[in-house]
């Protein structure tokens, strides 16, 4: 299955804690099995053993530009009606106000690649298509641009992602490849080596619980006439005519 992941902002934390809302510069696999599991209807809390069988490789389109929000919460409020406290209590009169800063990718986009057994990988695509809940990118403040779903393949995503899903509307200044950059799980070459925790286990409201996993990067040239379009406009008729195509 191949998803388009673009909006004016998207935000994939990893270590995020209150005051300070990090994000990553791509798509969390924990942010992807988020959205899927609205699209499906999962509470949260509910098993999500499933999703763990799938094999997710992203795409940097568009790397986005970092942004940070300031943000406040709990400001003016009445002393019942504040932030609790760590110990289940509440903050004193007149100091109800908790500052917060909030990490943002502004203007990205992603392509990714999700891999699984086929009636898995069909069930999932189907929700994608027609969500029960809302899906956004990271946070609910952060919707998606259309389209999210591009099509279910019959042979491998993560090459289609490399050979034939078009590439946001850029000329390249002389003929020859586009080079991307590509985060998968598989290990490759060349290219760097990190470890993240963003597998979930849990989404539970009061137990999200991760695991670590090993994520690899690597750089990769594609046909420059995957990103040969005019403007907008053609990019978008180029998603739309892959879409559409025989997979």
């Amino acid at each position: 299955m191949i998803l388009r992941l673009a909006g004016p902002l998207q935000s994939w934390g990893e270590h995020s804690v209150f005051s300070e809302r990090d994000t990553l510069r791509f798509p969390t696999r924990s942010g992807i099995t988020g959205l899927i599991a609205a699209a499906q209807g999962i509470r949260r809390g509910e098993p999500l053993d499933a999703l763990t069988q799938l094999a997710i490789t992203v795409r940097i389109d568009r790397p986005g530009i970092l942004l940070q929000d300031f943000h406040t919460a709990g400001g003016g409020l009445p002393r019942a009606r504040s932030v609790p406290t760590a110990d289940g209590g509440r903050r004193p009169e007149g100091k109800g106000t908790v500052v917060t800063r909030r990490w943002y990718l502004s203007d990205a986009v992603f392509t990714v690649a999700v891999d699984g057994p086929d009636g898995l990988v069909r069930d999932v695509a189907a929700a994608v298509r027609a969500p029960r809940w809302q899906p956004y990118l990271g946070r609910r403040s952060c919707p998606p641009d259309q389209p999210v779903f591009l099509k279910v393949t019959s042979g491998d995503p993560a090459r289609e992602l490399r050979e034939r899903v078009p590439l946001p509307a850029r000329r390249p200044r002389r003929a020859g490849d586009v080079r991307v950059e590509v985060i998968s799980e598989t290990p490759t070459p060349d290219g760097g080596i990190t470890e993240i925790s963003d597998v979930p286990v849990s989404f539970g409201r009061h137990e999200r619980r991760y695991q670590a996993r090993t994520v690899y990067s690597s750089t990769i040239a594609m046909p420059a006439e995957l990103a040969s379009y005019r403007n907008a406009g053609a990019y978008h008729q180029a998603l739309h005519d892959y879409a559409r195509s025989p997979s």
